[in-house]
């Protein structure tokens, strides 16, 4: 499923109308007789306020009001514009509704008293929203809040950003959101996606063709996209047809960085798994490793890889290795930054880089233009801050704008961003972005991102395009911890529960 921004959204409506010829007033009253179905599938009260802006969401909202009046609700109106401001659908709908008697209202402020025992409809705002909200419209948006009754907002939570989520001064919190044709960013990016509550995606009457159109390029990682993607093995097969993946991690007091990314490797399905260490601790790897193969490589004498780790890393990748994951717990050094240059200039397999990888990239980012081969790069927020070279973009900057920062950097790097967090958001470099719905909170947790790193690795090494390993790594990541959470919970969870949990995210996938 794609997702919209609104200025996306105004022209699938604009074509809808003039091209397609259905008339707006009709794709209004579809849409309020959706939210008004909704209003009496999930909540069970009999008295209704309906909050209606001045534009065509207020329209959609009179629609909502008038056909609840017609089921015998207590119903009440409360127009929160003036009445000379009306758009001309939602006028039209204000005649309607009074002709058959809706009470409407068009107060100031609302007393508390008048929302107790109600179930509220949110019409005010809608996506059209460009400036904060503040005044009295903020106060009336504060006593829905801590009304504590049933929320249904119409379209998306009023006072949040259709585009990044973001709360634009106040802003309702909606129990369930009924919004229309396809999904808008602002529904699930945060703190929007707080605010929206439950999402119904309703079919009011828009041409398929234009959901689904290339031109929008933005999508949701879901179970139906991702689903294909798992492929099923052949009888006649052996391992060196699952790949082979060569894991650079790990260093000293770090070495469980590399254990955690070289086993999420095994549990995705990699034919072969090699973990690159410093040569000084072989003795804490080889008392530990079952099922994984290891690669002694030249230290600082502390625990570090040594620069002159290079030639024998290229040297070995000449030997069948398919992929390359490198940076969880190598530490960051004049070495490390050398030997990130080297592999990004040389190497001839993709690469998937992470943590002190990407630290060893600060102030580097043209190098990533000249790579050999493909690279996916997985920062958190505080890492793609070090990648940014503009020295005033703030992690604020980051989380506001997921989409678009994830969208440049993979843009003017070539590369694949995986800019991990809350949703994970996955770009290429062609302009299309991503977001992952699976995930929980219990995956704040150390180790999280080497097990991600490792499952991206080990489906790129299968054969996946890397937008594709990407996507399907971060859904299986995040599915593989919800499965994890719901045994261990989210306070107990660890990162080593969600390797654990792969085998059923994969069957679960395969069904």
């Amino acid at each position: 499923m794609k997702a919209v921004t609104a200025q996306e959204m105004r022209e699938i409506d604009r074509i809808t109308v003039e091209e397609y010829g259905i008339p707006g007033i009709v794709l209004m009253e579809r849409a309020g007789l959706a939210v008004a179905s909704k209003v009496r599938e999930l909540c069970h009260q009999r008295k209704a306020v309906v909050l209606c802006g001045g534009g065509n969401n207020g329209g959609d909202g009179l629609v909502v009001a008038r056909d609840l009046y017609n089921c015998g609700y207590n119903l009440k109106v409360l127009m929160l514009a003036k009445k000379e401001s009306l758009s001309a659908d939602c006028r039209v709908q204000l005649q309607m509704a009074g002709k058959i008697g809706v009470p409407v209202e068009f107060p100031q402020v609302i007393n508390d008293r008048e929302l107790h025992g109600a179930v509220i409809v949110d019409a005010v705002l809608g996506t059209g929203l460009s400036r904060s909200v503040s005044g009295g419209l903020a106060d009336i948006f504060a006593a829905v809040n801590r009304s504590g009754v049933p929320v249904i907002s119409v379209d998306m939570p009023s006072g949040i950003s259709s585009d990044t989520g973001e709360i634009l001064g106040a802003a309702i919190k909606a129990t369930y959101t009924v919004t229309f044709g396809l999904p808008k960013r602002g529904h699930l990016l945060y703190p929007g996606a707080a605010h929206a509550g439950r999402l119904f995606v309703e079919d009011i009457g828009f041409p398929t063709n234009l959901l689904t159109s290339d031109a929008l390029k933005t999508g949701v990682i879901d179970r139906d996209v991702v689903s294909s993607l798992v492929r099923p093995r052949q009888r006649y097969s052996q391992k060196g047809d699952y790949g082979h993946v060569l894991v650079i991690a790990g260093s000293q007091g770090k070495t469980g960085a590399a254990f955690m990314a070289a086993r999420s490797c095994l549990r995705s399905g990699s034919g072969l798994v090699t973990i690159g260490i410093p040569e000084s601790l072989m003795d804490v790897f080889q008392g530990r490793v079952t099922d994984e193969m290891t690669l002694p490589l030249p230290d600082t004498g502390k625990g570090t890889l040594s620069g002159d780790a290079v030639d024998k890393i290229l040297n070995f990748i000449d030997q069948k290795i398919d992929v390359i994951a490198i940076g969880p717990g190598i530490g960051v050094s004049a070495d490390t930054v050398k030997i990130m240059a080297e592999l990004v200039e040389h190497s001839p397999v993709p690469m998937v880089i992470d943590a002190d990888g990407i630290n060893a990239l600060e102030g580097n980012q043209a190098m990533l233009k000249s790579a050999r081969s493909p690279l996916i790069l997985t920062p958190h927020p505080g890492e793609m801050r070090r990648l940014i070279q503009d020295k005033g973009y703030s992690i604020a900057d980051i989380e506001k704008d997921r989409i678009n920062t994830a969208l440049s950097f993979s843009r003017e790097t070539g590369t694949c961003l995986v800019l991990k967090g809350v949703p994970t958001i996955v770009a290429d470099s062609g302009g299309n972005a991503f977001i992952n719905s699976t995930g929980n909170p219990g995956m704040a947790t150390g180790g999280s991102g080497d097990v991600l790193t490792g499952i991206i690795a080990s489906l790129l090494g299968q054969g996946l395009e890397p937008v594709l390993a990407s996507m399907l790594g971060v859904y299986l990541h995040g599915l593989a911890g919800d499965m994890a959470a719901r045994a261990k919970g989210e306070y107990s969870l660890i990162a080593s529960d969600i390797i654990e949990s792969l085998p059923d995210a994969f069957s679960s996938l395969s069904q």
